[in-house]
């Protein structure tokens, strides 16, 4: 579907639009479309205006925050040019570009964004208008990323009476299923749940007796609804509505969106919980029988270190700050970041030996570290020590001092202990981006945020998160030809010379070269970024548990390619080869490279970054660096 060329017609491209969404064609689909019509807008502000806002919500949504950021400073540019303040065009585009601004994580430019909004609103809307309850629907979804989730319930609840009041038919209006929806979360996050319940249930009606089974946003409505089960005690419910809600984020938005990757760990979580449960899974929660609890001793076997930030969090250090810093509890964050397997995820039994135990972080800003950020510490350090029986902490000298991991910090210097810099490069500093190493850019993103109320710390770790996409791309393009190089082509040649020492250094550039290939490929908006080695295929393997992951297949590629060099290349047990450069090891060892190169052809060209249909890597390097649009990232 094409919008007319001759002149833009803002009516026929909204019916274009509605069209394609209803019709379920696909991010693809609407991309081009839109692309299209801002080519028909040409110069026109006010049709650049309206094709710009309806672009906007839609890279937010298959997180292209870059581009969407772009389109919101340039269409708040138009509204000043057209002389449209205090308009209704101010305010809707005012609410798209802090919305934008939110997904990005921007979220303290975003709540200004929307006190802005919410001031021309009151001037350009009538009482009851239902888009003044949109406005503060997104205004809660900001004031709960920074922790505020009584605010948010109370924007929540005064954009519900809103729309009940405006609606035609609430029980079949989607708006209110979204904002019940919301409500629900909030409400989780106070410790209501009977009113979270209360909410989702009702939103699910909704969602059912509306026909909206397909909307975009009723997945939201069965994700809730879906959270809500969980913490009732029923994971069947869960795992069904997190599947329904999982299978049209991919169809709306994509499976390299981040909705794509939070509904599917959520479908995980909510699987392992039903396998947990076993048959009582499938009843609400008292029809459990009280055997299933673990006896207290058998706690700390699973215990994390994640399980214990959040226990001393919620039992100790949060009751300490709201007695001790009633007026800085809410500018203080907390969680657990940095280097270290629980930072990962990835500790367990053997990992207490050493920089393990009771420890969070509180990150500060450089005024208030500078007022309290002694005191802080000490009150810190006087925190219980052992938790069920585990610790106190046993550090290492590498993480003591300067290389500290728990405890009080102040948030640049914290960034600048992990990853040599207090803060993320701009987007048009690709040199720097590419000086950053996958690992520095893992241990800055990793782990878990339990509170941050101010934005501040999550706004410089996001920063880090968001990797621009031109230097995405050139580094998919540099593994993409060491794969190539250094597995199809160099690992048979040095074979053939008899230098089995030197095939093996190349089969580790390939394995370094492949893994972080599968990471860049899913987005690191999605994936993350890979760990250093030690963790890599710990980070590949969760990856691939994944559902509808890209290239889940390549760690089990990886280790059979592993395996392999060790009998072809240096003789290993089993294959009688001694590295003499022939025989069945090295067949298999160049038959599985070649296998793994084929899987990366196809999502190459599945994902748009290359047109050929080439065996040989190397010749879809240059595909993918012609789309580099930075001439300096483009020549390397």
């Amino acid at each position: 579907m094409e919008p007319a060329t001759d002149a833009f017609d803002p009516v026929a491209f909204l019916r274009g639009l509605d069209a394609l969404h209803a019709g379920g064609d696909g991010p693809e689909a609407v991309e081009r479309y839109l692309g299209d019509a801002l080519a028909a807008a040409g110069d026109d502000p006010a049709a650049r205006l309206q094709v710009l806002n309806e672009a906007m919500g839609h890279h937010r949504s298959v997180s292209r925050h870059d581009d969407a950021l772009r389109e919101a400073a340039e269409a708040l540019a138009l509204v000043d040019r057209l002389g449209l303040a205090g308009t209704e065009a101010h305010a809707t585009t005012l609410v798209n570009a802090a919305t934008a601004h939110r997904a990005a994580g921007r979220q303290q430019e975003a709540l200004a964004l929307y006190g802005d909004a919410r001031a021309a609103a009151a001037r350009a809307y009538p009482a009851g208008d239902r888009r003044l309850a949109a406005l503060r629907n997104n205004l809660a979804l900001a004031l709960a990323e920074t922790g505020d989730h009584a605010g948010a319930r109370d924007e929540l609840a005064a954009a519900l009476a809103v729309l009940e009041s405006a609606s035609v038919d609430p029980g079949t209006d989607l708006d209110i299923a979204a904002t019940r929806s919301n409500l629900a979360l909030e409400c989780l996050a106070l410790g209501l749940e009977d009113e979270a319940r209360g909410h989702t249930g009702a939103a699910l009606a909704i969602v059912r007796a509306g026909g909206h089974r397909e909307d975009p946003h009723a997945a939201a409505m069965l994700a809730s609804h879906a959270q809500a089960c969980l913490l009732a005690g029923r994971p069947a419910e869960a795992v069904d509505l997190y599947a329904e809600a999982l299978a049209i984020v991919a169809r709306a938005y994509g499976e390299g969106s981040d909705a794509h990757a939070i509904t599917a760990d959520n479908l995980a979580a909510a699987r392992r919980a039903l396998a947990a449960a076993g048959p009582a899974g499938s009843g609400p929660a008292d029809a459990a029988p009280a055997a299933a609890s673990s006896p207290p001793e058998a706690a700390p076997a699973g215990l994390t270190g994640m399980d214990l930030a959040r226990e001393l969090w919620e039992d100790h250090v949060r009751p300490m700050l709201a007695e001790r810093y009633p007026a800085h509890r809410g500018r203080i964050a907390a969680g657990l970041v940095g280097h270290g397997s629980e930072c990962y995820g990835f500790d367990d039994a053997l990992s207490r030996d050493h920089d393990f135990g009771p420890g969070l972080c509180l990150w500060l800003t450089a005024a208030d570290h500078a007022e309290i950020g002694a005191a802080l510490q000490a009150d810190y350090d006087a925190l219980p020590a052992v938790l069920h029986g585990i610790g106190p902490r046993v550090e290492t000298a590498r993480a003591q001092g300067a290389g500290r991991r728990v405890g009080v910090f102040e948030i640049g210097e914290f960034f600048t202990s992990v990853a040599g810099r207090p803060e993320a490069p701009a987007v048009d500093s690709p040199h720097e981006w590419m000086m950053l190493a996958e690992a520095t850019l893992a241990a800055a993103t990793n782990g878990v945020v339990l509170a941050d109320p101010l934005g501040a710390f999550s706004a410089a770790r996001n920063g880090f998160r968001r990797m621009p996409e031109d230097v995405r791309l050139a580094r998919i393009a540099q593994r993409v030809g060491m794969v190539a190089q250094a597995g199809q082509y160099n690992v048979p040649r040095m074979l053939d010379r008899g230098d089995g020492e030197a095939a093996w250094l190349a089969v580790a550039e390939l394995e370094s070269a492949a893994a972080s290939l599968v990471l860049l490929l899913n987005g690191p908006n999605a994936a993350g970024y890979l760990p250093y080695y030690k963790w890599r295929f710990a980070a590949l393997r969760r990856l691939a548990a994944r559902p509808a992951s890209r290239l889940p297949e390549v760690h089990r590629d990886l280790s059979e390619i592993l395996r392999l060099a060790s009998a072809a290349c240096l003789g290993g047990a089993g294959f009688g080869e001694g590295g003499s450069g022939s025989g069945p090891a090295r067949e298999r060892l160049e038959a599985a490279i070649e296998r793994m190169s084929a899987r990366f052809v196809a999502e190459l060209r599945a994902q748009g970054l290359s047109r050929s249909d080439a065996t040989f890597l190397e010749h879809h390097r240059g595909e993918v660096q012609s789309r580099v649009r930075d001439p300096w990232l483009r020549a390397l």
